[in-house]
This record gives C-alpha cells, sequence and structure tokens, in this order.
C-alpha cells in the first residue's frame, strides 16, 4: 500500500479516490505533533496497517526533531507496545 504524505496527515485512497487509512499529527507547538487521529477502513483492518501509518509519523519526527503526543487510544496504545520509541513521547 502506497501512502500519500502531505503536511500534518498519512493517508492511502483506493482506485475510486476514497480514503482507506489515514493518521493525523498537527503541530502542537514548534517541538510538538498531536497524534490525534488515526483511521483504517473496516475492509482493512487486522492487516498491521495502522501501525504502519503510526510508525511513518515516528519516521517523520525523528528526522524533524519533534517529540509526539498520541492523543488518540491507538496511538496510545502503540506507543506502550513500542517502548523503543518511549523517548519521543511529549509529556
Amino acid at each position: 500500500m502506497e501512502f500519500i504524505r502531505q503536511e500534518n496527515r498519512i493517508y492511502a485512497e483506493n482506485d475510486a479516490g476514497k480514503v482507506i487509512a489515514e493518521v493525523t499529527f498537527p503541530q502542537e507547538n514548534a517541538s510538538t505533533v498531536c497524534l490525534d487521529h488515526t483511521f483504517v477502513d473496516n475492509s482493512l483492518r487486522g492487516q498491521g496497517i495502522a501501525g504502519k501509518l503510526v510508525k511513518e509519523v515516528v519516521d517523520y519526527a525523528q528526522k524533524n526533531g519533534k517529540k509526539i503526543r498520541p492523543q488518540c487510544s491507538y496511538a496510545a496504545d502503540w506507543f506502550n507496545k513500542h517502548s523503543e520509541y518511549a523517548g519521543l513521547v511529549a509529556h
């Protein structure tokens, strides 16, 4: 699956142009983004796509020297399961 990257948003569309997976991470301040929304279409659930989207945000944060505040429940749970990225979490 190819992800489309925009400022503060990473997503995928189906052939009809419908968004089928998405993560949003608006800038909270100069050093922090807020991972506030994760969505995967029902037809794609259970394939690890949401985790891949969160990892894309992690990669973005690492490259840009940002911290992440995981606001949505999926992102918070993901960071709890991936303690190797605890240093990126804004408190």
